[in-house]
C-alpha cells in the first residue's frame, strides 16, 4: 500500500500539480546533471555549491508557501542544503530544527546508508523566516507540511527509498512529520528527542537529577550552582562589566538580574547535557573556597552568560514561541538552594520571546503526537543518551507499534547515536536502518555502516546550543 501510494503521489509530481504558491513538480526529463535537474523544480534556486570529495554539495532556496492551508496568503524563500552522492543510493532528510549549516555534513544513518542527505532549515528561523513574519503559522503541522513538500519535490529525482532524522529539537521534527505524514518517508531516526506530555508534569526531571551520573558529581555541580547564588551581589557587578563591554542588553528578559538567575539555574541541566561524568574533574572540588573567577568561569563555560541577552535569545525566537505555545518546556527544582537564593526560579518561554508576539499554549499537541507514536510508529528508532536531562521525557513505543524501537545509550549525554549503544542494540539498529534504506538484507550481527568514517562529514559532537534548549 505504502508503495502504492507513493507511487501515485510521484505520478501525480511527473504530471505537475501547480498552486498559486507554486507546488512542486518534477525535474526536466531531459536534465541529466544533478545542479539542472535540482534548479529546474519550480521554486528551486541555487545559493551556491561546494566542492567536496565523492559529493555534489548544493545550498539551496525553496519558495514554500507561509500557510499551507492557504498557499496563496504569500511565500517565503526556505534554505536547503543537498549533499548528492548518486540518484541510485537512499536519501536522508535531516533537520536539526533550527537553522541549517551551510557547510557539508554527514548524519550518521547517511553514513551507515552512504546515501544522499537532504537538509532541511527550520521555517522561522533567518532568513528561512517570512516578512513580515506572522507568527501564529510557526507550528508543527506547518513545519512538516514544509518537510512533505520538499520531499514531494525531489522525490522524483532521488526515487530509492528515504529516511528522515534529526536530533534534538530535530529529533522531535522528524517525528512530527511522521506523525502528520506517515505515508513520506521508508524510516524515521530520532535522536534525544524530548516529549513533553503535558507540560505540567515534570517530576520526571526531578527525580532524573536526583539519581544521575555519581552522588560526588551531583554534589560538586550542585555546590558551585548555589555559591554563585550565593555571590550574586558580586558576580552580577562583573556580569554588568562583561554586558557593557560586549553591548549586550536585558529588555526581553526584563532584567540582568533575571538573566543572571537564568544562567545559574542551567548550570547542572547544561553540564549533563554536554558533558560526560569524566568531566566532573573539571567542577571546582570546593566551591565554598573557589574564587569569584572561578565560579564565573565554570559556569559561564557550561551555561553561557550571553545565553539570556537580547543578543542571545534573538536567534532561538522562533524555539521559545514553539516551547510556549506547543512543544512544553521543564520546569524543574532546586532543593540543595535555599528559598532566599532563588527569586524567579525556572522562567517560562513566555520570558525569553518579545512581548510584541503573541503567545497561547496549546496543551492538545503534544499529547496528540506521544499517543500516535506509542499506537502507531512504523519503522521508527528513538535515540536517547543516559545521563541526558531531555532523555527524562522521551517517546516510547506500545503494542500498537511496528518494527519501532526506543533505546538508551549507556553513560551518553545529548550526542547520543546508534554507535554509542550496547552492541546487540547498535547491530539491531544499523541492520533496521539499512533495511528500511531499501538496501540488501544484512544480518543484525554483520551490520555496519556502509561508507567509511569521514571526520570532515561525520560530526559525532553533539550539537551545542545554549542549556535548555534541546
Amino acid at each position: 500500500m505504502r508503495k502504492a501510494l507513493r507511487w501515485l503521489l510521484a505520478l501525480t509530481v511527473l504530471i505537475g500539480t501547480l498552486t498559486t504558491a507554486g507546488a512542486a513538480t518534477a525535474a526536466e526529463p531531459g536534465a541529466t546533471d544533478i545542479k539542472d535537474r535540482l534548479l529546474s523544480i519550480p521554486g528551486m534556486s541555487l545559493i551556491e555549491e561546494k566542492p567536496y570529495p565523492g559529493y555534489r554539495y548544493f545550498v539551496l532556496n525553496y519558495t514554500q508557501p507561509v500557510d499551507h492551508r492557504n498557499p496563496s496568503a504569500g511565500t517565503f524563500q526556505q534554505r536547503i542544503t543537498v549533499l548528492h552522492k548518486d540518484v541510485s543510493r537512499p536519501t536522508v532528510f535531516y533537520t536539526g530544527g533550527y537553522n541549517v549549516s551551510t557547510n557539508p555534513s554527514r548524519r550518521e544513518p547517511t553514513q551507515i546508508v552512504d546515501g544522499n542527505q537532504v537538509s532541511m532549515e527550520y521555517r522561522y528561523f533567518t532568513p528561512s523566516r517570512p516578512s513580515p513574519a506572522d507568527w501564529s503559522k510557526l507550528d508543527i503541522w506547518q513545519a512538516a507540511s514544509d518537510q512533505h513538500r520538499i520531499f514531494t519535490a525531489l522525490k522524483p529525482v532521488y526515487t530509492k527509498n528515504w529516511i528522515a532524522t534529526g536530533g534534538s529539537k530535530g529529533g522531535m521534527t522528524a517525528t512530527y512529520f511522521e506523525r502528520f505524514y506517515p505515508r513520506d518517508m521508508d524510516g524515521v531516526v530520532a535522536y534525544v528527542a524530548p516529549n513533553d506530555v503535558v507540560n505540567d508534569q515534570d517530576a520526571a526531571y526531578d527525580r532524573f537529577f536526583a539519581s544521575v551520573g555519581t552522588k560526588e558529581c551531583r554534589d560538586r555541580l550542585n555546590a558551585v550552582q548555589r555559591e554563585a547564588l550565593v555571590r550574586r551581589t558580586a558576580l552580577e557587578q562583573k556580569y554588568a562589566a562583561y554586558a557593557a563591554e560586549n553591548g549586550y542588553t536585558f529588555t526581553t528578559i526584563g532584567s540582568l538580574d533575571r538573566a543572571y538567575e537564568a544562567v545559574v539555574l542551567d548550570y547542572v541541566w547544561g553540564f549533563w547535557q554536554y558533558s560526560l561524568l569524566s568531566d566532573c574533574d573539571s567542577i571546582p572540588a570546593n566551591a565554598a573556597t573557589a574564587t569569584d573567577d572561578e565560579i564565573w568561569t565554570s559556569v559561564d563555560t557550561i551555561s553561557g552568560f550571553s545565553a539570556y541577552t537580547d543578543q542571545g535569545l534573538e536567534q532561538y525566537t522562533p524555539y521559545y514561541y514553539q516551547a510556549g505555545t506547543q512543544l512544553g518546556a521543564p520546569t524543574i527544582h532546586f532543593p540543595h538552594i535555599e528559598k532566599q537564593y532563588i527569586r524567579y526560579g525556572y522562567q517560562p518561554p513566555r520570558n525569553f520571546v518579545p512581548r510584541s508576539i503573541p503567545m497561547k499554549f496549546q496543551p492538545w499537541v503534544m499529547r496528540d503526537v506521544d499517543s500516535w507514536v506509542r499506537h502507531n510508529a512504523r519503522h521508527m528508532l528513538f535515540v536517547y543518551g543516559q545521563n541526558d536531562p531531555w532523555g527524562a521525557e522521551r517517546f516510547r513505543v506500545d503494542k500498537g507499534a511496528r518494527d519501532s524501537y526506543v533505546f538508551t545509550a549507556p553513560g551518553l549525554n545529548h550526542g547520543a547515536n546508534v554507535a554509542g549503544l550496547v552492541a546487540d542494540q547498535k547491530a539491531l539498529a544499523t541492520a533496521r536502518i539499512l533495511d528500511w534504506a531499501g538496501l540488501p538484507a544484512a544480518t543484525a550481527s554483520a551490520a555496519k555502516p556502509l561508507a567509511k568514517f569521514d571526520s570532515k562529514l561525520d560530526v559525532r559532537d553533539v550539537e551545542r546550543e545554549p542549556a535548555l534548549r534541546p
